[in-house]
């Protein structure tokens, strides 16, 4: 398989999912951020719940993905409100 299901808050549904979106490095994640990742899950036809989010930050940052929902929570949706705005425009 690949890096990313080592990470901390990444089981195999996550490492799946990512890979299926193209993500398959750690690297890879990295280059892209949370945000960015999550956002190629949904395009690639997933639906991951906000939870993914989380832990794909949490993983990013070594956190457990609920102390990144409890602590960056609001910064984190304001940030993908962002990026899904930024895409309307850009299209």
């Amino acid at each position: 398989m690949n890096d990313i299901h080592h990470l901390k808050n990444l089981g195999p549904k996550s490492a799946l999912m990512l890979q299926h979106a193209g993500i398959t490095s750690l690297s890879q994640l990295k280059a892209l951020g949370a945000i960015s990742a999550f956002l190629r899950v949904q395009d690639a036809g997933l639906k991951p719940s906000l939870n993914l989010l989380y832990a794909l930050e949490g993983a990013l940052q070594g956190e457990h993905w609920q102390v990144v929902a409890k602590n960056m929570r609001a910064q984190l949706l304001i940030e993908l409100d962002a990026a899904i705005e930024s895409r309307k425009t850009v299209n």
